[in-house]
């Protein structure tokens, strides 16, 4: 979250594992993978000595292994993962994969100062290629922290095959109230410094803005509700919401502060990211509205951990934060409001390890399936992407990952992932470390 708590295709070689390789063009005859089980995410159970039928980047079946090598036609290709476990490529609803911010109380200032668009978008190329490799194939990236429309311009070049990423979503400039979000105390006499998101004041604004992200290529818009305290109207966010709905773009709040986080939903916001000192009477009016919980757990422990040790000793805040967090995923849990999986982290190392985040929500009493869940069939209807992506069914993309062990009982198996599949390019096939 953003309070700163620190600041392919390799050509097929069958029963033998390769080292991960760039991305190449792959033969379009049908591919059968086979392992010994599939994870049906919809229902929680596994199908035992299965297999997945790929034709061009789509699925054509599930089923038996035995049987699928039977009806497929002759020139089909056959992969055998052996002993692996396969499911659908995981998903990331709330990435700042243009974010590579350094340590320190100036940190921001400077990645602002210092990188020019072209080289914010050229270095976090290498933060996609971490991602994806990592078995994420979709995420939704929600603001690019002052970069302009360079996550434009990445999601493009990825979907053009330039290089290797996630599907992405991506909410370009994002939405604060003047004065209400980074870079802070930068000398009034500097003008025109750039900032980490387009700041509005005023209804008029606000709509001005969602058109001008709109046209420049956003998948969505993403509102600061609050920032240490209530920022946007209500009325402000409700254009927001109407001008971004009439476009069919969703809306994502950054909120954290009861009053903020009723304000988004008031207005209608289609996801809260953080949530993290919700109210009970704030999480039944999701539940009634149908709202998304994205609620980014392992940045905030993370911070912590490195503000203990920093501070040779825990800091006053963090068992309030923890036992907020604490109380926002399983009051969520108990409600059955929908939990989407966002890792949220704004530094090049942590790139690449999203599926920190699965055990931080199962840490906080989520079962292995639903943290799965939330980074698969949730987080792909979140997206709007149920009909392409999260689960391994007929006529949704090849997006398939393999990990070695049983993530059903041990959730951190998803940090060592051994296979990935994006669309039929086979981006890594190894031996998990």
């Amino acid at each position: 979250m953003k309070t700163r708590l620190l600041t392919m295709v390799a050509l097929f070689t069958f029963h033998s594992w390769l080292p991960a390789q760039p991305p190449t063009a792959p033969s379009q005859n049908p591919i059968i993978i086979k392992a010994q089980r599939i994870l049906d995410v919809s229902n929680g159970k596994y199908v035992q000595n299965a297999a997945i039928w790929v034709e061009g980047e789509k699925i054509k079946e599930v089923g038996p292994a035995d049987q699928l090598q039977t009806k497929a036609p002759a020139g089909t290709q056959v992969l055998d993962l052996g002993n692996l476990t396969l499911l659908p490529g995981l998903i990331d609803c709330h990435t700042h994969i243009m974010a590579s911010i350094p340590e320190g109380n100036d940190g921001y200032i400077l990645n602002l100062a210092k990188k020019s668009h072209a080289f914010r978008a050229l270095e976090r190329a290498s933060n996609a290629r971490k991602m994806l490799y990592a078995g994420y194939t979709s995420i939704r990236d929600v603001e690019n922290e002052g970069s302009g429309y360079a996550d434009v311009a990445l999601r493009d070049a990825i979907n053009a095959g330039l290089v290797p990423g996630p599907r992405m979503q991506v909410a370009t400039r994002t939405i604060a109230a003047v004065g209400q979000y980074e870079p802070f105390q930068v000398s009034a006499d500097v003008e025109d410094f750039p900032t980490g998101a387009q700041m509005i004041s005023g209804t008029e604004e606000a709509r001005r803005a969602v058109r001008d992200q709109i046209g420049h290529g956003a998948d969505l818009i993403k509102v600061y509700a609050d920032w240490m305290h209530p920022t946007l109207t209500v009325e402000e966010i409700k254009t927001i919401v109407e001008e971004a709905h009439k476009q069919t773009r969703k809306v994502a709040a950054h909120a954290t502060t009861p009053e903020g986080i009723k304000n988004a939903l008031a207005a209608g916001v289609d996801s809260i990211e953080h949530g993290h000192f919700i109210d009970r009477a704030e999480l039944e009016m999701m539940k009634t509205q149908g709202t998304f919980l994205v609620p980014t757990l392992y940045v905030v422990d993370r911070g912590v951990e490195l503000e203990t040790k920093n501070s040779l000793g825990k800091p006053a805040w963090t068992d309030r934060m923890l036992q907020s967090m604490q109380q926002e995923v399983s009051g969520a849990r108990q409600l059955g409001i929908k939990i989407a999986a966002g890792f949220d982290t704004t530094s090049t190392e942590m790139h690449g390890k999203n599926a920190l985040e699965l055990s931080a929500l199962v840490k906080r009493g989520l079962t292995p399936i639903e943290a799965i869940k939330a980074a698969t069939v949730n987080a792909a209807e979140l997206m709007g992407w149920q009909d392409q992506v999260g689960v391994l069914e007929r006529d949704h993309y090849a997006d398939i990952i393999a990990v070695e062990g049983d993530p059903l009982n041990d959730i951190a198996v998803l940090q060592n992932v051994a296979f990935v599949m994006k669309g039929r390019a086979l981006i890594k096939t190894q031996k998990p470390q």
